[in-house]
């Protein structure tokens, strides 16, 4: 069980300093400026404007933000540790705001303010906060700095959101009525960090693809680099993957609950495919119609996913059937020119900024890995009787064709939250988790690119204690909105799927919500769900 942290220096806040500072204000063209002055044990206001209505290019950003109603932006870093360096930002709408605090995520190693999921909050009139999670300039360059590995684990999102409530009110006079957070990937780590370490900060928490099982998951990425170069001729080019790819839907698409003309999977564990059926290259032969041996097994090794070559446990979750060429998958994951750089961080932090993946040792390495960077980096606790004690709701969602951060960890964590809670009513009087068919990572995807307004139906059940049922989902031309609907189809809370029952399948009206018998995933050994 982990143990409810005490409030923190942001917790300390001398909020009626901060609120004297606010109300004393007198009418100026830009009241936001008077958030300058606000003290903050800890923490340094860097910026307190006001901006008007329309275009917003962020500091050291050149694309410009438009559609943006008038705002009061406000910059601080927060040190609740000597070493710790985290920078938030908090975007107050000068009109219309919703009397609601909006926390929002990030991703990959963090290390920037995703002003994206800032301008999201702020045009549906939330406070809204980020935060870089104190790993700027980069999360590389934090080997030897325990402090910020444990502010990128869970404590820069708490520090956030405690520093973004005391601004909120001092700002409008008023506490947020109720309070939410979002976000995916990274994200959703931060999300159950919130819900397990937190329960108090957040009425309702919106969790996508969550990346909670960390050092297993980033093993993940070290396994699939390993398998495709540690013997020459074992990478797949992309032509190849698109190859395996089709085998896969030829085989398995619309048997699993979706519709005949799926090119995704609804539900890849009910997908049984035998790689032993994919067309081999004669010896001495290597084209886009085939693989060679070399290749088909480094495919298979990918296929079984990382597990301990001494004890045979399962260490982590392999890529789902059907996600091989979606993008962040292998293509990416196979390239070390690519992967080390981006994905690599947290064993620089472990074993030194000179980590060399090929010597990596998948039993005692891990164990190494776990010991130091486990209790600050995961977020497997099922304990969440605190947040559902406390009245929060919690939504997880992910994609069944995400090849980045694989859904089976998600369902394999939501099954654990069951167990413990004493079945599924319970668990979904307060949790509840939406398998998106063919979505990739957080979007994307060959199948639906997102499952429908979840935010909202997450505040409806706060706040109006109507439970999320049938959601709907789309798909876009080209997975971008701008370009029209390809098709729409519901989405429901795990266990059920959308099952086809007839009529033309690009309507949601042609699905009904069905609990597919879903065989067991690969889950980790119960060692490395710590």
């Amino acid at each position: 069980m982990i143990k409810i942290a005490a409030f923190s220096m942001a917790a300390a806040f001398s909020l009626l300093s901060v609120l004297a500072i606010a109300q004393s204000a007198t009418s100026t063209d830009c009241p936001c400026a008077q958030l300058a002055k606000a003290r903050i044990p800890q923490a340094t206001i860097t910026a307190a404007e006001c901006v008007p209505a329309g275009t917003f290019t962020p500091p050291g950003n050149t694309q410009p933000i438009t559609g943006l109603p008038a705002f009061c932006r406000v910059a601080a870093v927060l040190k609740p540790s000597p070493d710790s360096h985290i920078r938030i930002e908090l975007w107050l709408p000068e009109t219309g705001w919703n009397e609601r605090f909006l926390g929002t995520g990030t991703g990959g190693g963090a290390g920037y303010i995703n002003y994206g999921s800032l301008a999201m909050g702020l045009r549906k009139g939330f406070a809204t906060a980020n935060t870089d999670m104190g790993t700027s300039p980069g999360a590389n360059e934090l080997t030897g700095h325990p402090e910020k590995w444990a502010d990128f684990g869970h404590r820069a999102t708490h520090e956030m959101t405690v520093a973004g409530k005391a601004i909120t009110e001092a700002y409008y006079h008023k506490a947020p009525r109720t309070a939410y957070f979002s976000g995916c990937s990274t994200g959703g780590q931060q999300a159950l960090m919130e819900s397990q370490r937190y329960p108090q900060d957040y009425d309702g928490i919106l969790a996508g693809a969550p990346a909670n099982n960390r050092t297993h998951l980033h093993t993940g990425f070290v396994w699939i680099l390993r398998a495709t170069n540690d013997m020459p001729g074992g990478t797949l080019p992309k032509q190849k993957l698109d190859l395996v790819t089709r085998a896969v839907l030829n085989a398995c698409a619309g048997k699993d609950g979706g519709a005949p003309g799926d090119r995704f999977l609804t539900n890849p564990a009910a997908c049984h495919f035998n790689p032993e059926i994919l067309p081999v290259c004669p010896d001495g032969t290597d084209d886009s119609t085939c693989l060679t041996q070399t290749q088909l097994t480094a495919l298979k090794k990918i296929w079984e996913g990382p597990v301990n070559p001494r004890t045979g446990d399962r260490i982590y979750t392999p890529i789902p059937l059907g996600s091989e060429n979606v993008a962040a998958g292998i293509d990416m994951q196979q390239n070390p020119a690519q992967a080390p750089n981006a994905l690599f961080y947290q064993y620089k932090w472990a074993f030194g900024k000179d980590f060399d993946y090929k010597t990596f040792d998948f039993d005692h390495d891990q164990d190494q890995l776990d010991a130091l960077l486990g209790p600050v980096l995961n977020a497997n606790s099922t304990d969440l009787s605190s947040f559902k004690n406390n009245g929060s709701k919690l939504l997880m969602y992910t994609g069944t064709a995400d090849p980045l951060v694989p859904y089976q960890d998600a369902l394999s964590y939501y099954e654990r939250v069951i167990g413990i809670q004493g079945g599924l009513p319970q668990t979904q009087d307060f949790f509840r988790f939406y398998l998106i068919p063919g979505m990739g990572h957080c979007s994307g995807g060959p199948g639906l690119n997102d499952g429908g307004d979840m935010l909202g139906a997450l505040i409806e059940w706060k706040e109006k204690g109507i439970a999320p049922q049938q959601l709907t989902g789309t798909a876009y031309e080209s997975g971008d909105a701008q370009k029209g609907v390809r098709f729409r189809r519901p989405v429901y809370p795990y266990p059920l799927l959308p099952a086809y029952k007839g009529g033309d399948e690009r309507s949601a009206e042609s699905y009904e919500g069905v609990a597919q018998p879903v065989p067991k995933v690969k889950e980790p050994a119960a060692r490395y769900l710590k």
